[in-house]
C-alpha cells in the first residue's frame, strides 16, 4: 500500500468517547485533511461522561440537563470539519494486512492509519443476582437515564464499591434524602487511588451527610424477590435492605478488538512512549491504552479526561509530522456532596504524606506526597489554587520541601520561580 502524506492520511477511530472525539478535533487543527472516519458505538454525539455521576444526576429537575449540555460539540461541528460521524457503528474485527476495519454489519472501512479509542467497560459483580431488576451500574447515558429515573421512585439504596463512582453516586442519593448503605472491600474509601488522609476527610463528610459506610466486608449476593432487587447479603451473613444497588467495582479496558488482532496487550492495548502499537500504522489512546509515563516506574493504564484528551492530541501532532513522547502530567477529579477532589500526578510509591491546611477556609487543604523528599502527587480538597499551584510545580520538576509544603504561608510558585 502506498504511504499517504501526513496532509492526505486516511484516519479511523474506533471509539466516540473523550478520546475519539478530541482525536478527530485535533486532527483537523494538525491541518490533516485527508477523509476521517469517527466509529461511535452508542447512537448519541460524542459526549461528556464525568457529569453523568455528578451533575447530571443531582439536577433537582430531569430537564435541567439535557444531551445538548452533555454534547461536546454543537451538532454541526462535525460536518463543518468533514468529520465522517458513524454512529451505532461497532467495529468486529480489524484487518491490518488489508488496513481495514470491518464493522458488524459487514461493511469493511480502510485506513492510513487506525486509532483506538475503545475505552473501558464495567466490571461485573462476581456474585448472584446482578439480573434482578434494580440493580444497575452507571458507565454511558443511557445508564444515567435510567439511575436518575430509578433515583426519583428508590426507598433505599446500596452501592457496591466506595471508588469515585460509588461515592458520587452515593452522594447523589443522599441529598436526595435516601438511606444509603456503602459496602466495600477494602479498609478505607477511594483505597486505591488516594492517601489515608484524603479517604479520612471523605468518610467522615458522607457519613455527616448520613451514608452508612461499611469497610472490608463482601458481597455474598444480591438479594431478591419476585423479579426484583430487595437487598444485599454480605459474606458475613449480614443482610442489606435496598431496592436499588448501584455497582461501581471498577472497570476493565476494551482491548477484546486488539487482542484478536494479534497487537500486544496486558490490562489495556499496549503502546510505546509515541502511543504507537505494535503495529505502525495503529496507535492506543484514553482508558485502552497501557503506555509507559515519566510518571510512573513502569507502564500503566489512566482512566481520566486529561490524559484522553492528552494523548490524542500527541498522536495528532504525531501524525501532521511533530512528533514527540507523551510525557503529560496526570490529574483528575471528583465531585462528592460539598467536597471537591482533585489530584496533580501520581501518589504511587509514595512514603510521606503532608498536610497543607488553610485556616481561614474551613475543610480546605491538600495532602502532598513525597517519595523520599521528591514530590509526586498532590490531593486537594476544595483547594482549587493548591491544585493549579501543585499541576505548574510538579510539571516543572520543582519539589518544594515537606517543610515548605506544610506552611501555608509559603509562596510555592514564588519558590518554583526562583528555583528554575
Amino acid at each position: 500500500m502506498t504511504e499517504a502524506k501526513p496532509a492526505d492520511l486516511r484516519v479511523v477511530i474506533v471509539g466516540a468517547g473523550q478520546a475519539g472525539h478530541q482525536m478527530a478535533a485535533s486532527i483537523r487543527e494538525q491541518g490533516i485533511s485527508g477523509d476521517l472516519i469517527l466509529l461511535g458505538e452508542e447512537a448519541y454525539p460524542p459526549y461528556q461522561r464525568p457529569p453523568l455521576s455528578k451533575a447530571y444526576l443531582s439536577a433537582e429537575n430531569p430537564e435541567d440537563i439535557g444531551l445538548e449540555d452533555l454534547a461536546f460539540r454543537p451538532s454541526a461541528f462535525f460536518a463543518e470539519r468533514n468529520i465522517a460521524l458513524r454512529l451505532d457503528s461497532r467495529a468486529k474485527a480489524i484487518d491490518r494486512a488489508a488496513r481495514q476495519v470491518i464493522l458488524e454489519s459487514g461493511e469493511a472501512i480502510p485506513y492510513d492509519h487506525l486509532v483506538l479509542a475503545t475505552g473501558a467497560r464495567n466490571r461485573k459483580l462476581s456474585a448472584p443476582g446482578a439480573a434482578f431488576d434494580g440493580v444497575v451500574q452507571l458507565r454511558g447515558l443511557d445508564d444515567a437515564f435510567d439511575l436518575r429515573r430509578r433515583l426519583l421512585t428508590a426507598k433505599r439504596v446500596a452501592v457496591i464499591g466506595a471508588g469515585f463512582i460509588g461515592l458520587e453516586c452515593a452522594a447523589t442519593a443522599a441529598k436526595r434524602g435516601l438511606p444509603v448503605t456503602v459496602v466495600e472491600t477494602a479498609d478505607r474509601v477511594m483505597a486505591r487511588a488516594v492517601s489515608p488522609e484524603i479517604s479520612s476527610a471523605f468518610e467522615a463528610a458522607h457519613r455527616e451527610a448520613g451514608v452508612d459506610l461499611r469497610f472490608g466486608v463482601l458481597t455474598a449476593e444480591i438479594l431478591g424477590a419476585d423479579g426484583k432487587a430487595t437487598g444485599l447479603r454480605l459474606r458475613d451473613g449480614t443482610t442489606i435492605a435496598a431496592d436499588l444497588v448501584i455497582i461501581g467495582v471498577g472497570v476493565e479496558p476494551n482491548q477484546d478488538l486488539a487482542s484478536a488482532a494479534g497487537l500486544a496487550v496486558d490490562n489495556g492495548v499496549v503502546v510505546d512512549a509515541r502511543l504507537l502499537t505494535s503495529d505502525p500504522a495503529i496507535s492506543a489512546i484514553g482508558d485502552c491504552a497501557r503506555f509507559p509515563s515519566p510518571w510512573a516506574d513502569a507502564p500503566l493504564r489512566l482512566e481520566s479526561v486529561q490524559n484522553a484528551a492528552d494523548q490524542a492530541r500527541c498522536v495528532a501532532a504525531r501524525l501532521a509530522g511533530a512528533v514527540h513522547d507523551y510525557v503529560a502530567l496526570p490529574w483528575f477529579w471528583s465531585d462528592q456532596g460539598a467536597l471537591k477532589l482533585q489530584i496533580a500526578g501520581l501518589s504511587i510509591g509514595y512514603d510521606q504524606v503532608v498536610l497543607r491546611r488553610h485556616p481561614s477556609r474551613a475543610g480546605s487543604f491538600s495532602a502532598f506526597c513525597y517519595r523520599g523528599r521528591r514530590l509526586i502527587s498532590v490531593e486537594s480538597v476544595n483547594a482549587v489554587a493548591d491544585h493549579m499551584t501543585a499541576r505548574q510545580i510538579l510539571a516543572a520538576g520543582f519539589s518544594p520541601t515537606p517543610e515548605q509544603a506544610a506552611d501555608s504561608t509559603v509562596d510555592l510558585k514564588a519558590l518554583a520561580k526562583a528555583a528554575a
